[in-house]
């Protein structure tokens, strides 16, 4: 790659060192726009809308009770105490499915059952715990009925109404609302093919006998599974040994993708040939982010096909998929909360730290191993606190926090 005019020989011509949030935008900008596609509902888990989501149907479908209990007129029951009960007729029930026929009149109620449509006449329901048995046909109240515990038709949605919106991800609660709005089918943004590629000599499959200096292949699975959180389709390359060719051959065979992620082969060691090749070869977009852990993070292309390497060491690749890579994939951003440190948390000088920590009683504890090989951390870790460059948090002060 030639040098640009006028820029000092020793630098190199790439950003370098850039911000956590200049690297999201980064791998944002080189991903592909991606079109819609119809999918079933029950399909469709970590997928995100590509069309806004309207109630085909109203629910409550119609003004049903919220207990098991009995229907009836509020104004029947005023007063109605254990000492004072208050005595209806029962001229029938109501259960979810098969509604009762008639119209319930003053004196008179029906038992209900949780779901089941109330009755014409009645506008209260009192629980089964609050009644008493008397003869078949009649019932005791023990207390007044209450309006409160009938939930109206259309109380949580009508149909017509726009309840889901372009850009959500569908998360089990919400496909759960998709089908309730009717819709067995949605329109959703094409699935983001990432080819997965683990490197190093180092790095051997598990079940194998491990070697001194050998380490199992456990970027591989993790970021695997963290792709399939996103709603990816995952193609997988296998693993390069630190070979230039070896690489290029793994490479050749992510036809179809969309990008290329890696892991491993992206720092300053003399074996770091997925560095070279996309310096000398390739393209890059940037090389190292201020964060901690996970600084060595690459951000290039290779023959038009997006590449992002991440580190190798498992923490740090874990730890740059969570902060960069998942908010690029899936569109959304980071989610934080703001929690009270129970710890002090340090500060680095020159980077943002995510240092993994534990929670205890809604506070934040330093996991106090903070090495980046160290994956049995990130495991024990419910989060990740945020600390900016250069400015450490004290015991008591809040901190954002990403849970893991």
């Amino acid at each position: 790659m030639s040098q640009p005019q006028n820029r000092p020989p020793h630098q190199p011509p790439f950003p370098m060192h850039i911000s956590v949030e200049e690297a999201r935008r980064s791998l944002a900008a080189m991903l592909p726009p991606l079109g819609p596609e119809t999918v079933r509902v029950a399909e469709a888990l970590g997928r995100t809308l590509a069309a806004d989501l309207t109630a085909l149907v109203s629910h409550p479908s119609a003004t049903e009770s919220a207990l098991d209990g009995i229907a009836c007129r509020e104004a029947d029951t005023l007063g109605a105490s254990a000492a004072a009960p208050v005595r209806l007729k029962v001229s029938g029930e109501s259960r979810a499915g098969v509604p009762f026929g008639g119209v319930v009149g003053p004196g008179e109620c029906v038992r209900i059952y949780t779901g089941a449509p109330l009755p014409p006449g009645t506008d209260a329901i009192c629980p089964v715990e609050q009644l008493q048995g008397g003869a078949d046909d009649h019932v005791l109240l023990l207390r007044p009925a209450s309006p409160g515990d009938v939930r109206h038709e259309g109380g949580d949605f009508r149909a017509g109404e726009t309840v889901m919106y372009v850009g959500q991800r569908l998360t089990s609660p919400r496909l759960a609302l998709a089908t309730a709005l009717g819709h067995a089918q949605v329109e959703v943004r094409r699935r983001l093919r990432v080819a997965l590629l683990s490197t190093g000599d180092e790095v051997v499959e598990p079940g194998t006998p491990l070697m001194a200096g050998q380490v199992y292949d456990s970027n591989s699975v993790g970021l695997s599974a963290m792709l399939g959180e996103c709603g990816c389709e995952v193609i997988w390359l296998g693993h390069a040994p630190d070979s230039p060719e070896a690489l290029k051959g793994s490479i050749a065979r992510a036809g179809g993708a969309d990008v290329l992620l890696t892991s491993g082969g992206v720092s300053m060691g003399k074996y770091d040939f997925m560095r070279d090749l996309l310096i000398e070869q390739g393209r890059v977009a940037f090389w190292k982010v201020r964060m901690r852990p996970g600084g060595p993070a690459l951000l290039g292309g290779w023959h038009g096909l997006p590449v992002f390497g991440l580190p190798g060491n498992p923490v740090s690749s874990l730890v740059v998929f969570h902060v960069i890579v998942r908010p690029a994939l899936t569109g959304q951003p980071v989610q934080t909360l703001r929690l009270r440190a129970a710890t002090p948390f340090r500060a680095i000088a020159d980077k943002a730290a995510f240092w993994r920590a534990t929670l205890v009683n809604g506070q934040v504890h330093d996991y106090r191993q903070q090495s980046s090989g160290v994956l049995r951390s990130l495991s024990d870790a419910d989060a990740l606190v945020l600390v900016p460059e250069g400015q450490p948090v004290q015991v008591g002060e809040e901190v954002d926090v990403i849970l893991l």
